[in-house]
């Protein structure tokens, strides 16, 4: 990061770590806004409607850093912010893919992203923190590409809760560039947010629920069960923030625990993974 966003690492970090949880936590949400069409997702199909996220977000933290860092400063700001995600979006996923993933494609994948956000959603000109007909405009063609991404081409229910997720973000990416305490998590109405770091885009769970603060429902453990061909892997990852706080004594304790759990659950999703019942299931990915 060049010199002039020194002073602004720690609100990078935060925002970027903001953007992959809401984004992840998103997901868990259109998806239990159509859940029909939810057992029909392709690990694509998701990873496309978590850039959606992305990209809005983008745009929103561009407008209201507008409003706090020098005008001088904001592009390098902005960029700033795009070598954050990459770094943050490789470590969500190495826990995954281990060391040999590619950071070059992660950081293309980001720079594409970017660059769709401001072909998108530069022309819509409206102070972000007012609501107003063009916020409002700007946020529906946001749901309705959501909407298009999930395969759902007009689907209300699910544009709407796309927008409430969006929206529900920019109090907490506002309090982190007015250098305030973000509220514990970014939480939009329909669902609150968690991240996951298995697999990409995070496959997050969520408990319905009502706006609560940034971070309350942050995912700390995952497990994932994957299907090849007749056998079943299971694995388990820890949020790499959380691992890192571990004394290495505690790791120990909580990956004997954790193998155990990863043991038995395996165990019983590989006893059902093959039925008929549970075919559309397992294709989704999900255990």
């Amino acid at each position: 990061m060049a010199t002039a966003n020194q002073e602004h690492q720690s609100q990078l970090r935060q925002i970027a770590e903001l953007m992959l949880a809401v984004a992840g936590e998103s997901v868990v949400v259109m998806k239990r806004n159509a859940p029909e069409r939810a057992l029909k997702l392709k690990r694509h199909d998701e990873w496309s409607i978590y850039l959606e996220f992305l990209k809005v977000m983008f745009n929103l933290t561009d407008r209201l850093s507008a409003l706090h860092i020098p005008i001088k400063d904001q592009l390098e700001f902005m960029n700033g912010l795009e070598d954050a995600v990459t770094a943050q979006l490789k470590n969500v996923l190495e826990p995954a893919f281990g060391s040999s993933i590619d950071q070059t494609e992660i950081m293309l994948t980001v720079g594409a992203a970017v660059a769709e956000s401001r072909q998108t959603y530069e022309r819509y000109r409206f102070l972000v923190t007012e609501n107003n007909p063009v916020k409002d405009e700007m946020l529906d063609n946001f749901g309705g590409r959501v909407a298009d991404a999930m395969g759902v081409a007009g689907n209300a229910q699910v544009s709407s809760a796309a927008t409430l997720c969006a929206s529900a973000v920019i109090p907490a990416i506002k309090a982190i560039l007015a250098g305030d305490t973000p509220p514990v998590a970014a939480v939009c109405t329909a669902a609150p947010v968690a991240t996951d770091t298995t697999s990409a885009p995070p496959p997050p769970t969520a408990t319905p629920g009502l706006h609560g603060p940034t971070g309350t429902e942050i995912k700390l453990v995952s497990v994932m069960a994957t299907v090849a061909g007749e056998e079943v892997e299971t694995r388990w990852g820890l949020h790499p923030r959380f691992r890192q706080d571990l004394a290495p004594e505690d790791m120990q304790r909580v990956a004997k625990l954790m193998n155990r759990v990863a043991k038995i659950l395996g165990e019983r999703y590989a006893s059902v993974a093959f039925s008929d019942e549970w075919t559309s299931w397992h294709k989704a990915g999900h255990a």
